[in-house]
């Protein structure tokens, strides 16, 4: 038997996860041979260990939310990965990237391999998406006239929209939603990290529609 501590097929090192699995192996075709013999060491719940990527997917897909995320990607920006993981954190449906297909995956932390991720050329075939799937367009973006997302009942089915760091929302961005809805800040700075704000937009709707005995 490999030591405990040795590094199987994963991204993590040894910091976290499980080594080889001990015993006799488990008869279920969720089970990735390659790791059980080498161990798990993935970011992953302790649910998912051992599991093959695929079937991670397919187990995720009957727990996933009614809302999906989408995130402007003009200017290369940095949040996109932080995004994702958020997303897959939260299931998400899914995550879309509008603008320029390329997009620095290093901030998901690998979770992008179990996330569902759809590309957009333009904000038309995003709403376009939108329309067909008969999704509410939610941008999230602190300019006046938008209402508060602490008081806004979200819609189940919908849509997040935000912008990149610093400009924010394109102005056709927010003027196609159906909802604009700011978060309220306190302190000196102008604006928060996109990321941040998908995450609390995120968990906004997680506490308004989700039913917290289903979270791990």
């Amino acid at each position: 038997m490999q030591d405990q501590d040795q590094v199987g097929p994963t991204e993590w090192g040894t910091s976290v996860g499980v080594g080889p699995w001990e015993g006799p192996w488990p008869q279920d075709d969720r089970y990735d041979p390659e790791l059980l013999e080498g161990g798990d060491r993935r970011n992953v719940v302790d649910h998912y260990r051992y599991w093959r990527r695929e079937a991670v997917v397919a187990d995720l897909d009957t727990r996933r939310h009614d809302f999906h995320v989408a995130i402007e990607n003009f200017q290369h920006d940095h949040n996109i990965g932080p995004v994702v993981r958020t997303a897959n954190a939260f299931a998400a449906r899914a995550v879309h990237i509008v603008g320029r297909r390329r997009w620095n995956r290093r901030g998901a932390m690998v979770t992008d391999r179990y996330q569902h991720i759809h590309h957009h050329p333009d904000l038309a075939a995003l709403r376009e998406f939108a329309s067909r799937e008969q999704l509410s367009v939610v941008a999230v973006d602190n300019t006046p006239g938008a209402t508060p997302i602490e008081r806004t009942p979200l819609p189940r089915r919908c849509l997040l929209l935000f912008g990149q760091e610093g400009p924010g929302l394109r102005e056709d961005s927010r003027g196609t939603a159906d909802v604009v809805v700011s978060i309220a800040q306190f302190g000196s700075t102008r604006s928060i990290n996109a990321g941040v704000a998908a995450g609390i937009a995120m968990h906004t709707w997680v506490a308004q529609h989700a039913n917290p005995d289903r979270a791990w």
